[in-house]
């Protein structure tokens, strides 16, 4: 099933996040929070990134057969394509959360974005993907964070006021991907921290020493303080206690429900140090599952930029663009000349459009024999293209039909502090009693009263009724799910 991440061939040249080419100087690959650049030959040329060899240098671990078995057996769900092709590669402690899922004991998905641009692109949108996908396979509640105040504190140039306009725009591109309202909280910092989150932002803060922050991160004693203080309020998101709207005001149960964080590799520097944090704390650890990059069309050892527009596929751009940008600038594995490539044949590992039709094709036969295809020069570049760009069409155009009904309004519902509501295993009744704190006389859509106490605690009546009702909610919702196998064995029967 699963092959572990290898290093491409090389491709000519490449840009980092800021747009630019990296230094001729440098020689080792650079992954970090803000810039991802492969290492540079002693021809100058940019090779692949080397996954592996993050896997190693940041101590996680791969997402090998066995787990992926077990996450199809855990689930019932076929493990998602990224899975699959080891687009989502490593791992901290997936089997923690699945360990929880086993038993419906509480976790929650965490991921963010920091609002950078007016528009998203296709690279931005892949890790959402996931994560809607996540969510409805575990029925979890998940918080996305707009990181506003990371975006003004590492520009030069940004004004607070740029960047919170960007985090609404920003907000529609993410609801735009499919979210449930019911089981999604989304925040901007700007607006967001205070409350219960700050003092989990405070004991971080407190627990983590500059020269640590240094080590980590390689600030020098140039860097602004908001860039040092920062890690703690992305790691604060990480805790639950952070949510009592979500979770309940009680930090005694609070403290052992964790997060999965589903975030591209360059992340994972600011999640172990969070991790480190929470086991002083006496909190859960963050769980991560960890994603490759979407190359920039310039070809691997890089990433989409969203300063640098030939470098990316934008959510807004049309289908026309789409085409001209495929054509013009999608880095190539193919020969000089159409007899060349039919005789030797193409390189699909450093051809972008085959790496695209990796993220977009859900068929993983089809997937195969289109490399088996291109490589012995069966399949010419053009037609290659041709296929990556009706794919990233039809995945644009959905997505900006969806995002055409996203209304101020809807925006409004997912960012608002609320209950939210999720059930998690259908086959097992959840385990916890955290639940959503409703005011007095009010009910489910069901009409059953769930109202707490004015002290937010249950009565154990009220705590039997509510167990009885998973436990109703879980025999319906396996009878539903065995009733849809049934109609659709026999419509394929037909």
């Amino acid at each position: 099933m699963a092959s572990a991440p290898s290093q491409s061939a090389e491709p000519p040249s490449t840009v980092g996040q800021d747009g630019t080419a990296p230094p001729a100087s440098s020689t080792k690959q650079d992954i970090n929070p803000w810039s991802v650049s492969g290492e540079v030959g002693e021809d100058g040329k940019v090779k692949a990134i080397d996954y592996r060899k993050l896997v190693q240098e940041f101590g996680t671990n791969l997402i090998d057969d066995a787990l992926l078995e077990r996450f199809e057996r855990v689930t019932g769900h076929k493990p998602h394509r990224f899975m699959r092709r080891q687009i989502v590669f490593s791992h901290r402690d997936l089997s923690v959360i699945l360990d929880r899922y086993e038993k419906n004991e509480p976790f929650y998905l965490y991921t963010g974005r920091g609002p950078s641009s007016d528009s998203m692109h296709i690279g931005h949108t892949q890790v959402f993907d996931f994560v809607k996908w996540l969510q409805d396979v575990l029925d979890a509640p998940l918080i996305i964070m707009l990181t506003d105040d990371e975006k003004y504190l590492f520009s030069e140039k940004r004004t607070v006021e740029e960047v919170m306009g960007y985090t609404r725009t920003n907000v529609m591109d993410i609801i735009a991907v499919g979210f449930d309202a019911e089981k999604t909280f989304i925040f901007s910092d700007f607006d967001f921290v205070g409350g219960a989150f700050y003092k989990n932002i405070v004991r971080f803060a407190k627990r983590v020493t500059y020269n640590t922050v240094r080590a980590i991160f390689g600030f020098d004693g140039s860097a602004n303080i908001g860039k040092v203080h920062f890690a703690s309020i992305q790691g604060a998101t990480a805790f639950a206690s952070s949510f009592p709207h979500i979770f309940g005001p009680d930090e005694s149960k609070t403290a052992s429900i964790p997060c999965l964080i589903p975030c591209a590799i360059d992340q994972d520097p600011y999640f172990r140090l969070t991790r480190d944090c929470a086991a002083g704390l006496h909190l859960a650890k963050p769980s991560l599952i960890h994603m490759r990059f979407l190359d920039a069309l310039q070809g691997p050892g890089s990433k989409m930029s969203a300063s640098d527009d030939t470098s990316a596929i934008f959510l807004n751009d049309t289908a026309k663009q789409i085409k001209n940008k495929i054509n013009k600038h999608a880095f190539s594995g193919g020969r000089e000349t159409v007899e060349e490539h039919r005789e030797l044949g193409g390189n699909a590992d450093v051809d972008v459009s085959y790496q695209y039709l990796q993220f977009f094709l859900e068929d993983d036969e089809e997937l195969k024999r289109i490399k088996e295809d291109y490589n012995s020069g069966k399949l010419l570049t053009g037609e290659l293209k041709a296929m990556c760009i009706e794919h990233l069409q039809k995945y644009v155009s959905g997505f900006q039909e969806r995002r055409s009904k996203v209304t101020d309004a809807v925006v409004d519902e997912f960012m608002t502090a609320r209950p939210l509501k999720w059930n998690g295993n259908p086959k097992v009744p959840r385990a916890d009693l955290v639940v959503p704190v409703v005011a007095a006389g009010d009910a489910d859509a069901d009409g059953a009263a769930t109202a707490a106490g004015a002290d937010g605690k249950m009565s154990k009546s009220q705590m039997k009724k509510l167990l009885k009702e998973q436990q109703i909610a879980a025999k319906k919702a396996e009878k539903d799910k065995a009733k849809a196998a049934t109609k659709a064995a026999s419509s394929g029967g037909a």
